[in-house]
């Protein structure tokens, strides 16, 4: 499969390239830049959402799967787009949002049947939305914000609303099939069933490994979510997607990811994008998760801190070698490459849950090049950082991922976690060895042919990260 050591760009459309001078990014902007990602040698490039949209959850809140918001352009473009893309060998993957839809999607008018809703005059039940507050808020008649399909009565043979619910699933992924897509990202797939009988969720046993809204973490998703009969939901879109690559944001313990990997190809792995930049936690997420040997690996995205912010200036070279030589696809955010990190997003926010920080523009050059007009969100510090400045610099952060992303090929399909010195994440792939030292201090540098560094002069010093070949 061509994925299996792939390097996927995640695009963030309002972000990536302004064509029309609104402040907008939009699908002739992406295209216009295409070469960029030719430049660094990724394999895909992963769009979000592009559908149109009112943005009361900023695009995830989706109208009407089978069409082009008019702020980022036309089917056309969009064909254009994919066109571009093929002819410069990448591959090109949508985001599918098969849990909720907007309130002006055409079903909430025709089909209420295919919605959950309250019985009752408020809330029916304990559950708690990603955001916070109850799960379930609107009685019949009221209008919730993003209201929840109905996806309960997936296992055995699918009638009623789950039918229906599955058969617009699998026209839209066709359709996105159809004009050359090559794969979808699954949005907040563990929610994509609740239970019919809305029953509350128990107490939690146990803390949970990912961070969670405070109410939420007091509960176990047992029946808002996580339910067993979503496997038997996913093969309606496993089929409906033929071989299309399938990636799941499944946000659950890493140990529960192989029973989802049975209809999907990939589950990004979520326990490694959050732990701490300490080499103990670090190894900890990363072990059972190559294990599966099909976790995404993913150190930021558009819904959490950039890299930049997490682990520090001074730890961006060696994350990039972490991330660029574990086993398996790894996935690189637009603008970690120039070690963008968070901006001070807008007031008030665009996003209900207050991510513009993660979202600010690209910067192509010192002046900003993302537009000719007003960006919708202010750009961060191109002076500092930017495409044009880091690629006429063979030492930059960009030309580190362009040569990651190559040496990455020659790396072989082994990997073994090794023991080392404290602070130390070190394991083998195939012939090289990989050394990533977390710490302020130095420490030993493996034995072996120096391939490439983060750094110059001997040893592995703080903050640095070395390759060698056995």
């Amino acid at each position: 499969m061509w994925w299996q050591d792939a390097v996927v760009y995640q695009i963030y459309p309002r972000s990536f390239q302004d064509s029309d001078g609104d402040g907008v990014g939009d699908l002739r902007g992406i295209t216009q830049r295409l070469d960029h990602l030719a430049y660094l040698g990724v394999d895909a490039l992963w769009l979000s959402p592009i559908y149109p949209s009112p943005l009361a959850d900023f695009g995830y809140d989706v109208s009407d799967y089978t069409g082009i918001d008019p702020q980022f352009g036309t089917m056309g473009d969009f064909d254009e787009l994919v066109a571009a893309a093929h002819e410069r060998g990448l591959r090109v993957l949508l985001d599918l949002v098969p849990c909720h839809t907007s309130i002006e999607h055409p079903w909430f008018r025709e089909h209420p049947d295919r919605y959950i809703w309250s019985p009752v005059d408020g809330p029916p039940n304990n559950w708690v939305s990603a955001f916070g507050g109850p799960g379930v808020e609107s009685r019949r008649g009221e209008r919730p914000l993003v209201p929840a399909l109905v996806l309960s009565r997936a296992a055995g043979p699918r009638t009623g609303a789950t039918r229906k619910s599955s058969r617009r699933c699998r026209t839209s992924s066709a359709s996105g099939s159809g004009r050359g897509v090559d794969g979808f990202r699954l949005d907040a797939i563990d929610r994509l069933v609740k239970d019919e009988q809305l029953r509350d969720d128990p107490p939690a046993s146990r803390p949970f490994p990912l961070p969670l809204d405070p109410e939420a973490a007091r509960l176990e998703m047992r029946y808002s979510g996580n339910r067993p009969e979503a496997i038997e939901a996913l093969r309606a879109l496993r089929e409906a997607a033929g071989d299309a690559l399938l990636v799941g944001e499944l946000y659950r313990p890493v140990g529960e990811y192989e029973r989802w990997l049975e209809v999907l190809d990939l589950v990004f792995a979520f326990e490694f994008l959050f732990s701490p930049w300490d080499a103990e936690r670090l190894r900890a997420a990363i072990e059972p998760a190559a294990e599966l040997r099909r976790a995404a690996w993913v150190m930021s995205n558009h819904d959490f801190d950039r890299l930049a912010t997490r682990v520090g200036p001074e730890n961006l070279r060696a994350a990039a070698v972490l991330l660029l030589t574990l086993p398996g696809t790894a996935f690189v955010y637009q603008g970690d490459e120039l070690g963008l990190a968070n901006g001070p997003g807008h007031e008030p926010p665009f996003d209900r849950a207050g991510r513009d920080r993660l979202r600010h523009p690209m910067q192509w050059d010192a002046h900003g090049g993302f537009t000719s007009g007003t960006p919708w969100l202010p750009l961060v510090d191109p002076e500092a950082r930017n495409v044009a400045d880091e690629r006429a610099d063979p030492g930059s952060l960009l030309n580190l991922y362009r040569s990651l992303i190559e040496l990455r090929r020659e790396l072989g399909a082994g990997f073994r976690l090794l023991d080392a010195e404290p602070g130390v994440v070190a394991f083998e792939r195939d012939r090289h060895t990989v050394a990533v030292n977390t710490t302020a201090e130095p420490r030993p540098a493996p034995e072996g042919e120096p391939v490439l560094a983060t750094h110059e002069g001997e040893g592995l010093p703080p903050h640095a990260a070395l390759i060698v070949r056995n």
